[in-house]
């Protein structure tokens, strides 16, 4: 299955909740490739805490290994690979049991920079590099940039090439809970420009890609948000929420096309890192949290989820 993660907005958690969603699909026995096409800002090695590629794979004349961005390019060296579990600096991400499966960050290049063009070369490059990885993993998780970037274009008309359209491929939108965002979101699927418009131009079925489309938000403030406090502060959050909930619906975010939530959580506004049982056992994240990825994960593998009502 190729998972593509993209938003319209930088600041959404795209990275982070991906990041943690692919470790929930380990943990439940899945082998996960984790794709780092934020060409931009390549620095999902600091997620997984890879030292060595935290801020992408360092560039050298004699490297027999390339990332993401310069393997796109059509540099005939191999795209660079990192088992989290051998490589990772954190000891929680080392302990994995006997039925835990393998997660693999395929970083991008340090330094690297958006994409100018998406020619054939790198649509081709791209084709090969999923076809393969989609053969060897469960899961390939294709962390894309923000916005209506050359990598959404590059992830587009690769998709909808002859060899990879009868590969099960799903689209995560993700947004924050508030106006602006829900709005970004909506027009990154659905406007002039957006991902629907530009699929079929690319030769996807209008249908069949809105199907694969389902929205993910991030830091949803609590129940508990406002309350005990001034009453007046309470109603008003009550409200805004209220309204946000029918902004959503109007815009074809609402709950039929939503595939979950997560929370607010106090250690990611301080540190982006992988939320471990042990980080709630010790009392430093909350539950809520690690039960929000699992039910993400879950719902990601489950056809259910992804039948439109």
């Amino acid at each position: 299955m190729l998972v593509f993660s993209t938003s319209d907005k930088g600041g959404t958690g795209r990275s982070v909740t991906s990041s943690n969603i692919a470790y929930r699909l380990c943990v439940d026995g899945h082998d996960v490739a984790y794709v780092d096409f934020d060409f931009g800002s390549p620095t999902s090695g600091s997620l997984f805490e890879i030292t060595s590629v935290q801020r992408g794979l360092p560039v050298s004349d004699e490297d027999s290994e390339v990332g993401v961005h310069r393997y796109l390019l059509g540099s005939s060296a191999r795209c660079a690979r990192f088992d989290v579990g051998a490589t990772t600096d954190r000891s929680g991400l080392r302990n994995t049991g006997s039925s835990t499966g393998r997660l693999v960050l395929l970083p991008g290049d340090e330094g690297g920079a958006e994409f100018l063009t998406c020619n054939n070369t790198t649509v081709t490059r791209c084709a090969q590099l999923l076809t393969e990885l989609d053969q060897e993993f469960s899961i390939v998780v294709v962390d894309l940039s923000a916005g209506r970037s050359v990598a959404l274009e590059i992830a587009l008309k690769t998709t909808a090439l002859e060899q990879l359209r009868d590969h099960s491929t799903r689209w995560l939108i993700f947004h924050r809970w508030t106006r602006q965002h829900i709005l970004a979101a909506a027009g990154l699927v659905y406007g002039p420009n957006g991902l629907l418009n530009t699929g079929v131009n690319y030769g996807h079925k209008r249908e069949e890609l809105l199907g694969s489309v389902r929205y993910v938000r991030t830091a949803v403030p609590g129940s508990g948000v406002g309350s005990g406090g001034e009453g007046a502060q309470s109603t008003w959050l009550q409200e805004q929420n209220a309204a946000l909930k029918r902004l959503a619906t109007t815009s074809k975010l609402g709950m039929t096309a939503l595939l979950g939530a997560t929370p607010i959580e106090p250690v990611l506004q301080w540190r982006e890192q992988i939320i471990l049982d042990s980080d709630v056992d010790a009392n430093i994240a909350a539950p809520e949290t690690v039960a929000a990825y699992q039910l993400l994960a879950r719902r990601l593998m489950d056809n259910a989820a992804w039948e439109r009502l």
